[in-house]
């Protein structure tokens, strides 16, 4: 992969990815409003299907990018994610969102099984190439607070599903027309000897699916409340959702810089001993949280929330050390399918939690999901840098 433009699209699909799954939670509140529900948690089960579908049509999107061409499948990811969030500002009812939001997540799930593995093929830095296309994910995050938020003030919520529907629709004509053009599907290659024991990658597959089913957990937890939850601990701009999304959207920013850092280390150290030490420092902060608010909760968000975002690029590290790119995507599709489909039960549980106990309730229930994280990863394998 050498094409600038490619990589750049692919980079850009990252951003669009997580944005459009999150413009849903940081526009729920006028959403709600329109609807007739007097409050937003009642309203956030009807997103669930979308994460849901995020994460089980990974598997087809996997198999499809290897066996039929992941340049074709990315085509289909950028139109096809725009028309469904402009499908979704249509929506009339609870029940039409829904079905909107699931279509929105079926394609959104095309990404992370077929995007970074079209990204990384032949990559001589994929830590590197990994933190920097991580980096473009969480803007996209960091766009769903400010842009979102924006939007909704200005214009509507329905305008801030179709104004990023037309821009994806955009990249995906672009990415139809310049993208490169691959040779033949990853299926079709010619594969490489793994120097790596079957029976080890099975334990380093079955391993990584745990942690990256609780790292999901509370990736989803964080991302889909952190606008309410900032709203609830700054009580005096809770109302106003530019400004709400304006703070949160300079968290992820800032945030998302440790992902450059993690990549980097990716290359240079050891992956098991780092991913430890993010994740140790990531139970810390959430439980510290729990006791804060105002300026003091709004610096230790900055911190909790980078340690959130540097774990997310060691599962895809591990998968270019250790699968061939001929069945990458397939593994990577089996991997979100169980990890990002268990883990749209936090959307499920983000409303109740939050209406009978609150948010420090739900800021322990993230600290105890990072401890169980680091209970799963202190069973990988140590790993040398390759």
């Amino acid at each position: 992969m050498n094409d600038r433009l490619t990589r750049s699209l692919l980079n850009v699909g990252h951003a669009i990815d997580h944005m459009f799954l999150l413009i849903f939670a940081t526009a729920v509140t006028s959403i709600a409003t329109e609807f007739g529900f007097q409050n937003w948690e009642d309203l956030m089960p009807y997103s669930v299907a979308a994460f849901f579908f995020f994460g089980v049509g990974s598997l087809p999107a996997g198999k499809l990018g290897d066996q039929w061409g992941r340049r074709s499948m990315m085509i289909i990811f950028f139109i096809g994610i725009g028309v469904a969030a402009i499908g979704v500002s249509l929506s009339q009812s609870t029940i039409q969102m829904a079905f909107a939001l699931a279509l929105l997540g079926a394609f959104a799930s095309i990404y992370h099984p077929v995007g970074i593995p079209l990204l990384v093929q032949g990559s001589t830095r994929p830590g590197w190439t990994i933190g920097i296309n991580g980096l473009c994910g969480n803007m996209g995050v960091a766009l769903a607070a400010v842009i979102t938020g924006f939007l909704v003030k200005f214009f509507g919520w329905r305008t801030a599903f179709v104004v990023p529907g037309l821009v994806s629709i955009a990249c995906g004509v672009l990415f139809a027309l310049y993208a490169s053009r691959e040779s033949a599907p990853p299926a079709k290659r010619k594969s490489a000897e793994s120097s790596v024991p079957a029976a080890s990658i099975a334990r380093l597959l079955f391993i990584m699916t745990l942690a990256a089913t609780t790292s999901s957990l509370l990736f989803n937890f964080s991302t889909s409340s952190n606008f309410e939850l900032l709203s609830d601990r700054f009580l005096a701009i809770s109302r106003d959702p530019a400004r709400i999304g304006l703070l949160l959207g300079v968290v992820y920013a800032v945030a998302s810089l440790a992902q450059l850092v993690v990549g980097r280390m990716i290359d240079k150290y050891p992956l098991k001993p780092v991913y430890l030490w993010i994740v140790a420092a990531q139970a810390l902060c959430l439980a510290l949280a729990t006791q804060l608010s105002g300026w003091a909760f709004y610096a230790i968000q900055f911190v909790f929330m980078a340690t959130i975002f540097g774990a997310v690029p060691f599962t895809d590290a591990m998968l270019v050390r250790f699968v061939d790119d001929s069945i990458r995507s397939r593994v990577a599709g089996m991997r979100l399918a169980v990890s990002i489909g268990a883990s749209s039960l936090a959307i499920f549980l983000i409303g109740p939690l939050v209406k009978q106990a609150g948010f420090t309730a739900l800021l322990w229930v993230m600290a105890i999901t990072s401890v169980a994280t680091f209970a799963v990863i202190l069973n990988l394998p140590s790993m040398k840098r390759s």
